[in-house]
């Protein structure tokens, strides 16, 4: 997109958000929302649940409500996002990234509702966590309730199979991690005989810098501040660091080396797992939950075996013996309201006593499980899955899976939450069920938290569709050969000149002011 092009297209967005809070504001001359319906806006990563079907109906039946759900493939929903924030047709509920520029002009325009001092009267609303909720604030501001998530859920998930095959042991340093991808590539793992394989499996990332990527993660492990870290008493961003350039020579050469898939600057990650499951890559750095998706790949082909094909290891540690963890924001996205679609005082009322019903642990438990006694039984605390190889059965599972738990925002117990931690029949679901929570104990011991993680700059607002994309642009560039360190080096620099500068500034003075 030009320069001109994208300024007309901000101008744009600010001029359509004034009109949008106009009319949010309005007060008493906007029409009522309806009561006996909610409509919400959501990601999906699968198939998109059928509106009279079993779950859906169960969850309208539980809330005494019908439901409007627009569900949207999590690769375009940033653009669905914009493009809905510049319409006059918000839904009630929309699930969102707090720090998004453009939710963030809108909500401080007046578009969703402040929830800061609203929600102590809803028991189910309450935050569960102060300081997750201030991490998901906007400089202290709450516009949305947050969506629990652990803490630390960074892994890497690797063909069991294939360490077996080469005699190797899961990684626990970098230089590990480097010999296994090499060997993964150049050592025919899968004994057909052919180069066709290669280590490590990265998508398209829709997300820019400090967003969880794979790219992000091993940074970390190189010492990499996450998002923002203290150097030499001011806070600077992670991408402006001898560690972050240390870490993408690394994985440049990994990529130079042919142990990376060709297409991973345009790979779709709703695809991640297909080279894993057929065979062409052996390692995937992302959360740890992802080891269970590619389990359910090998059980649904009838492989008897699926366990035997699946491991999976912690974060990394450094060269020279020292460990960095990726950990996790605590939450992923809000539930903002519009005040455009809910203008008043009651109707926001009606809204939120929805949202607190949807909160109670029955709630919970059936967008994020499903229905008791057909998809899953409670066995020791868990929900134990049952009937899986029923189709029916398992459109309700995955209805589930890939949308409903859209609208799970209080966790599992074992991360902290009320609902029941999920469990597959198989033994190995079990058994990696176990190994994630060691690792997670075990990783936050070393996790590097990022400091400005509750606010987000005026610059960063205004000029986020300019400079957000910099530095992942660059990094793929300079990844891909496109681009010379000293270029990469110089889009750093870009960046600072084109308002990183007072972000930065901005950043460590908000910060400053946070409570302590």
């Amino acid at each position: 997109m030009s320069a001109s092009r994208r300024r007309r297209l901000i101008a744009g967005m600010l001029t359509i958000t004034a009109a949008l809070t106009a009319s949010a504001c309005a007060g008493g001359s906007a029409p009522a929302a309806d009561p006996n319906t909610l409509t919400i806006m959501a990601k999906l990563f699968g198939t998109a649940p059928d509106p009279k079907g079993e779950l859906q109906q169960a969850v309208e039946k539980f809330l005494g409500k019908k439901l409007q759900v627009t569900w949207v493939p999590n690769a375009q929903y940033t653009d669905k996002l914009n493009v809905t924030l510049a319409s006059d047709k918000l839904p009630q509920v929309m699930g969102v990234d707090p720090k998004l520029p453009a939710f963030v002009r809108a909500a401080q325009a007046g578009a969703f509702w402040d929830l800061t001092d609203k929600l102590d009267k809803y028991p189910n609303l309450k935050p569960m966590d102060e300081r997750t909720a201030l991490n998901a604030s906007v400089n202290g501001k709450i516009y949305g309730i947050y969506r629990m998530r652990p803490a630390l859920r960074s892994a890497i998930v690797i063909r069991k199979d294939w360490l077996d095959k080469l005699g190797l042991k899961p990684p626990e340093t970098v230089d590990d991690f480097y010999d296994i991808a090499k060997a993964f590539t150049e050592k025919d793992p899968d004994g057909n005989g052919k180069n066709d394989t290669y280590g490590l499996i990265i998508p398209k990332w829709p997300g820019n810098y400090a967003s969880s990527s794979p790219y992000d993660t091993l940074e970390t492990w190189f010492g990499a501040p996450n998002g923002w870290g203290m150097r030499n008493g001011k806070l600077v961003p992670g991408f402006d660091t001898p560690e972050f350039l240390e870490a993408n020579r690394f994985l440049k050469k990994m990529v130079d080396g042919g142990m990376v898939n060709p297409d991973f600057a345009t790979l779709d990650s709703a695809k991640w797992n297909e080279p894993f499951h057929q065979g062409r890559g052996g390692m995937i750095i992302d959360v740890n939950v992802r080891s269970r998706q590619v389990l359910d790949l090998f059980r649904d082909e009838g492989d008897k075996d699926y366990g035997d094909k699946v491991a999976m290891v912690g974060n990394l540690k450094r060269s020279d013996g020292q460990k960095f963890s990726l950990p996790f924001t605590g939450y992923l996205d809000v539930l903002a309201i519009s005040r455009q679609s809910v203008p008043t005082e009651q109707d926001l009322d009606n809204v939120l006593k929805t949202l607190d019903k949807l909160g109670t642990v029955e709630g919970q438990n059936l967008v994020m499980n499903g229905i008791e006694g057909r998809n899953y039984q409670v066995v020791d605390n868990t929900a134990s899955l049952i009937n899986e190889t029923d189709p029916a059965i398992r459109t309700i599972q995955d209805n589930a899976d890939d949308a409903f738990v859209q609208l799970g925002f209080k966790g599992d117990t074992d991360i902290g939450g009320i609902a029941l931690p999920r469990t597959p029949s198989g033994q190995p679901y079990k058994d990696m069920i176990k190994l994630q929570n060691e690792l997670m104990a075990e990783d936050l011991k070393t996790a590097v938290h990022n400091p400005a993680l509750p606010v987000i700059s005026p610059t960063a607002v205004a000029k986020g569709a300019q400079i957000d994309t910099i530095i992942p642009d660059a990094r793929i560039k300079f990844l891909s050969g496109e681009m010379t360190e000293d270029q990469l080096k110089g889009e750093i620099k870009r960046w600072y000149d084109s308002g990183g500068t007072q972000v930065t500034a901005e950043v460590n003075d908000l910060v400053a002011k946070l409570p302590k």
